[in-house]
């Protein structure tokens, strides 16, 4: 929903895709990008293959009883139109942003992985970008991975503690915003109903996701977190943000959490957080205007 929300959209302009594991395994969201992108008609963008394990642990496995055996919902997908790039996704980025620096906005709806990875080769990356916007993390808010974890961080709470600390521009749209975009059935049907290609493949890969917010969260349609990531990229003004320190835990029962240090100036913080950079944590959103906003351009497309 976002990849096709962000390609309906004339104010961005999507130059290329890196893949990561998370809901899937990397070769299958590889797959899946490179599917989506031809539904979209936009065999021009690139794709190029992430990291398939953590950092500094193991891959905690895919969800298939959240997102689908192939990430798609189970839903019927054919071979893509042709191959990834040969290039690493974390190579690929830094060689977009060091063509043009200044430019370009690295949205991360996943795990973090592939930017650790950008970090620790090109630690010069912090100047080449515009902007890095995350949706992940929860800074005030429970986790949904574990009572304390969002799921993207608690995939690699390493790579997103290296994010989070690095001196780069960075927005954290997380579980505090996230979880209050319900995407209601009957818009979900609304969305589905458009006859595209991409409404189509929406329509077959939503049911199961669906099914599982229905039945487990007790909402009606589904929390929509990645698409909000890219609302904010199209309107900042409809989220309000508190500029923190962010340290994720990466020990104990607490892994993956986001915590920010919310008072102390830099020379009182505690050490942990001290010396680190402020992000731009959103704690509110216009959450009608949200919804509006994704339904207009997922039926546009």
């Amino acid at each position: 929903m976002a990849i096709f929300m962000a390609l309906a959209s004339p104010e961005l302009d999507v130059v290329g895709l890196t893949t990561i594991f998370g809901n899937a395994a990397t070769v299958d969201t590889t797959r899946n990008a490179r599917v989506l992108l031809d539904a979209a008609g936009r065999d021009d963008i690139p794709v190029s293959a992430g990291a398939s394990a953590p950092l500094a642990a193991d891959y905690i496995g895919p969800v298939p009883w959240v997102h689908g055996h192939n990430g798609l919902g189970d839903a019927p997908i054919g071979e893509p139109s042709r191959p990834p790039v040969a290039t690493s996704a974390h190579e690929f980025l830094y060689e977009m942003a060091a063509a043009d620096p200044g430019a370009i906005t690295l949205l991360a709806v996943g795990p973090l992985t592939n930017l650790g990875l950008l970090l620790q080769h090109h630690p010069d990356a912090v100047d080449l970008f515009a902007e890095v916007v995350v949706m992940g993390g929860n800074a005030l808010v429970p986790g949904n991975a574990t009572p304390v974890a969002e799921a993207n961080i608690n995939n690699d709470p390493e790579a997103a503690d290296l994010v989070f600390g690095a001196k780069w521009r960075v927005t954290m749209v997380g579980l505090d915003v996230t979880h209050k975009v319900n995407l209601s059935g009957a818009a979900i049907d609304r969305i589905s109903a458009v006859d595209t290609p991409t409404a189509a493949l929406l329509a077959a890969a939503l049911p199961l996701y669906r099914n599982f917010f229905e039945t487990r969260n007790h909402v009606d349609g589904i929390f929509v977190h990645d698409p909000s990531a890219v609302a904010y990229l199209l309107d900042p003004d409809a989220f309000t943000t508190e500029q923190w320190p962010i340290r994720v835990e990466t020990e104990s029962f607490s892994r993956g959490k986001t915590w920010p240090n919310m008072g102390d100036t830099d020379d009182a913080a505690p050490p942990a957080w001290r010396g680190r950079p402020a992000v731009n944590v959103c704690t509110e959103v216009d959450a009608p205007w949200v919804l509006r906003l994704v339904e207009e351009r997922l039926t546009r497309y």
